[in-house]
């Protein structure tokens, strides 16, 4: 398992305002619908580096992930979760459509599992929407 700890932001909001990403909202729902790679390009770029340098370090980020998942490593980076690789044996299951049996082939799936950490931060922010 490789452990990744960023290092511990302080607490005052100007800090955590600094990280924050712009990414597509969708005007119907009023939320955000994704965060993509070419988002995360920009905010690393916001912190003085240039755009080539912020998608070499995006890339070798999800580089490194990427190796760890095709050894089937865990990942668990510090303050976000974890992400780990679960194998599935085979199973039989069932044809919703005709109803025959099939065999369901084992697999590996990756789970994701947020640390008590995100789990406060996201909290805060539905009470924080649900009070305003």
């Amino acid at each position: 398992m490789r452990a990744f700890s960023p290092r511990a932001p302080p607490a005052d909001e100007r800090h955590l305002r600094r990280f924050a990403v712009d990414a597509a909202i969708d005007p119907d729902r009023g939320e955000v619908t994704a965060l993509t790679k070419n988002d995360l390009i920009n905010a690393v770029a916001a912190h003085g580096l240039s755009k080539r340098q912020s998608a070499s370090v995006v890339e070798s980020l999800f580089d490194i992930i990427f190796r760890c998942f095709e050894k089937s490593e865990d990942v668990k980076i510090v303050g976000f979760g974890h992400f780990r690789i679960r194998r599935k044996a085979s199973r039989r299951g069932r044809n919703p459509q005709t109803g025959d049996s099939i065999e369901i082939t084992a697999r590996k799936v990756l789970t994701f599992k947020p640390s008590k950490g995100l789990k406060q931060r996201i909290n805060q922010q539905t009470t924080q929407q649900t009070t305003t």
